[in-house]
C-alpha cells in the first residue's frame, strides 16, 4: 500500500469512523438491483452490523449508492442530488448497469453508467449483484475486510501469455 492509499485510508476513516448513512438512487434501472440493495438491509444479512442505514433524504447521507445506467431524462437531476450530499461522500456504482451501461449502453437514451455523471467510488458488478457482493463492497470501503484479489492489468501480448497458459485441447492427449 502506498502513503497516499494510507493516507486516503486515514482521511477515509477519519471521516466516516462507524457508519455509513446510504441514499439509494435508482437512474434507470430495470428494479433487480434495487430489490437486492433492499435485500441487504434485511436482518438475514444485517448491513447495520457494519452501521449502514438507509436515509430518505440525500442531505442526511454520507454515501450515495446509485443502481442502473444513466439516462438522458435523469442527467439534470443528477447534478442536483450530488450537490444535496454533503461532502465528504462516497459513490457506489451497484449492478452492471451502473458501472457501465449493461445491456443498455449503446440505447438512444441511455448516456452510460453512473461514471458518466457522477465521481463513482466504488463498483459493485452484477446483473444483479448477489446481496453477499453488495455487503462485501461495503465492507471493503470502510476497511472491515480485505481485499480477496489484486488489480491485474491486461498486456499487449495477452493472447500469446493465455495460449501458453492454455494450450489447445489437441495439445493436451
Amino acid at each position: 500500500m502506498n502513503a497516499f492509499s494510507r493516507q486516503l485510508r486515514q482521511l477515509f476513516m477519519k471521516a466516516f469512523p462507524k457508519s455509513l448513512w446510504v441514499f439509494h438512487v435508482n437512474l434507470g434501472a430495470c428494479n433487480g438491483c434495487d430489490i437486492e440493495v433492499i435485500n441487504v438491509l434485511t436482518p438475514y444479512y444485517d448491513a447495520e452490523r457494519f452501521g449502514i442505514r438507509l436515509v430518505g433524504s440525500p442531505r442526511h447521507a454520507d454515501v450515495l449508492l446509485v443502481s442502473g445506467p444513466v439516462t438522458r431524462q435523469i442527467v439534470p437531476h443528477v447534478a442536483r442530488l450530488l450537490e444535496a450530499v454533503p461532502e465528504p461522500r462516497l459513490i457506489f456504482a451497484v449492478g452492471s448497469c451502473s458501472c457501465g451501461g449493461g445491456i443498455w449502453y449503446d440505447s438512444y437514451n441511455v448516456v452510460g453508467g453512473a461514471n458518466k455523471v457522477l465521481p463513482v467510488n466504488y463498483y459493485i458488478p452484477g446483473c444483479p449483484p448477489r446481496p453477499e457482493a453488495i455487503v462485501y463492497g461495503v465492507a471493503l470501503a470502510l476497511g472491515a475486510v480485505t481485499r480477496k484479489v489484486a488489480a491485474r492489468h491486461v498486456s499487449d501480448n495477452f493472447l500469446e501469455e493465455y495460449r501458453r497458459l492454455n494450450p489447445p485441447l489437441a495439445a493436451r492427449l
